[in-house]
C-alpha cells in the first residue's frame, strides 16, 4: 500500500483539497528553488525542475508531515506532476 494514515486523529479530519495540496507544493518548490511560485506550472513534471532524489525525499517528508499521512517517496515518480500527485492524494482518501 502506497499511503497509510499515520494517526487516528487524521481519520476524523479531512485531507486538504487538490487545489490546497497543489498550492502547498507550489509554495514549497518556490522556496526550494528560489523562484517565484507563479512561475511553477502544476502540469510540468517534477524532474524538469531539476529535483534530485534527496530533494524529492525532503519534499515528500514535509508533505507527509503537513498532511499527517505516511507517503512513499516514490509517489513523485508514479505521479510525476503537481497536478497528478495532488489528485492522487485526494482520491486515495
Amino acid at each position: 500500500m502506497e499511503i497509510q494514515k499515520s494517526s487516528i486523529a487524521n481519520e476524523q479530519s479531512e485531507l486538504p483539497t487538490a487545489v490546497e495540496i497543489q498550492a502547498w507544493i507550489v509554495s514549497y518548490l518556490g522556496q526550494l528553488l528560489e523562484v517565484d511560485p507563479d512561475s511553477i506550472d502544476t502540469a510540468t513534471p517534477f524532474d524538469r525542475y531539476g529535483l534530485d532524489s534527496s530533494a524529492v525525499i525532503g519534499m515528500t517528508g514535509d508533505l507527509e508531515d503537513w498532511l499527517n499521512i505516511e507517503l512513499d517517496p516514490t509517489l513523485v515518480y508514479d505521479y510525476p506532476t503537481i497536478e497528478a500527485l495532488s489528485q492522487h492524494l485526494v482520491e486515495e482518501f
